[in-house]
């Protein structure tokens, strides 16, 4: 067993002492720190960056920057101002015999964390773990392990000096091995959250001893509806394809109604400038083929959808009908974000009823699927479970206004 569980574990019970005022002011230390320290993380995360070609999708997820370490400082004192989730009353009551219940709200213990190439998560992570009161146990993979082992030593320096146990954020080493040790920690991980890809989730979910809590792959779909508005559903599209093409919530498959494959040459004019390739099924193929860049066409297979590109790329679905939109997400979608563009607020219901996902939008993108976006701070991720939390999980689930 690696001592790293064994640590976390102790400073588990020092966390329950420690003051709400206090655990917000070392978050806002620590959001500090990473502008003061900016120029030392940068130096690390370029070793990880160096070590991957630029072409890799994973390469966006993998790099920072200074707006990217100033967003993170940003995440981190909203995080620090929200409200406290632990000592909350969720209800109460006194039996016939004068014995007084109450349910309130408790830290979990030690939350482990397996995590791929986005070297931001060991900062959010931390940061809404150390907020409810838990330890946390991260596993980065090898591509972030310099930035990983940068950032929690910049986390642990911080919580040391304000005189507090920095055994309550461990870093394991990123091996397959220390995975394997995390997902079988019985009584030292209380629960343990992937964060990657389906691979990834899937090896945690079939080989965890330690309970789970499941963050699905974004396969993300977008339906064009023949009611829909094209200038706001151009918007809609660029937004979701291309705002950032490493994240769960971009978007991966266009579907798009008969009656609007006319439109489709113009929505290749804007996708151009990005360098989008599509994968088009042969309805959508003959309305693209003499517009769009040869080099960025090709024609759908059955592999190309269900498939999280993670990269500028994207197929597109012809359907007659939103029956068959709503056929097409159920058989391929991965339960995390789609979103329905259309008018006809008939339709739109239809498709928010039956469509079975986390977060179903009506004429907006999804890449809004995000909990700063949903005004919950930093997120720990999405879940697409239905037992327990879904959708963007974070200190609160109810929407601030």
């Amino acid at each position: 067993m690696l001592p790293q569980f064994r640590i976390a574990k102790d400073a588990s019970r020092s966390l329950a002492l420690i003051t709400d005022d206090k655990r917000n002011e070392i978050l806002l230390a620590v959001a500090d720190a990473i502008m003061e320290n900016e120029k030392e993380i940068l130096e690390a995360n370029a070793k990880d960056l160096s070590r991957m070609d630029k072409e890799n999708p994973l390469y966006d997820r993998l790099q920072l920057t200074p707006k990217r370490l100033a967003d993170i400082a940003g995440d981190m004192r909203n995080v620090a101002a929200l409200p406290s989730p632990l000592g909350k009353v969720i209800s109460e009551k006194t039996l016939p015999n004068g014995l007084e219940l109450k349910k309130v709200s408790v830290p979990f213990g030690v939350i482990g964390m397996v995590f791929e190439a986005r070297p931001n998560v060991a900062f959010d992570v931390f940061s809404l773990c150390f907020k409810s009161g838990n330890a946390c146990v991260l596993k980065g993979g090898r591509d972030a392990d310099d930035s990983n082992k940068a950032i929690v030593a910049l986390i642990k320096s911080v919580i040391a000096k304000a005189g507090c146990d920095d055994g309550c954020v461990e870093l394991l080493p990123a091996t397959h091995e220390a995975t394997a040790e995390m997902l079988s920690a019985v009584g030292y991980i209380d629960v343990c959250i992937p964060r990657g890809g389906r691979k990834l989730i899937d090896f945690v979910r079939d080989n965890a001893k330690v309970p789970v809590i499941e963050t699905g792959a974004g396969v993300v779909h977008a339906y064009l509806d023949k009611d829909a508005d094209f200038n706001m559903a151009s918007r809609i599209i660029i937004n979701a394809k291309t705002r950032r093409v490493s994240v769960c919530n971009a978007l991966d498959c266009l579907i798009v109604h008969k009656d609007r494959l006319a439109d489709l040459p113009t929505l290749g004019m804007l996708l151009m400038p990005y360098n989008v390739k599509i994968y088009a099924d042969p309805g959508a193929y003959g309305f693209l083929n003499k517009s769009y860049p040869d080099n960025l066409l090709a024609q759908a297979t059955d592999t190309s959808f269900g498939t999280e590109f993670m990269d500028y790329a994207m197929a597109i679905k012809t359907v007659n009908n939103i029956d068959e939109a709503i056929e097409h997400i159920s058989r391929y979608g991965s339960g995390h974000s789609e979103c329905i563009i259309t008018n006809d607020s008939a339709a739109a219901e239809q498709f928010q009823k039956q469509v079975d996902a986390a977060c179903v939008y009506w004429n907006a993108p999804t890449s809004f699927t995000d909990g700063a976006q949903f005004g919950l701070g930093a997120e720990i991720g999405i879940s697409t479970q239905k037992l327990g939390p879904r959708g963007p999980m974070a200190l609160s689930l109810e929407f601030k206004v």
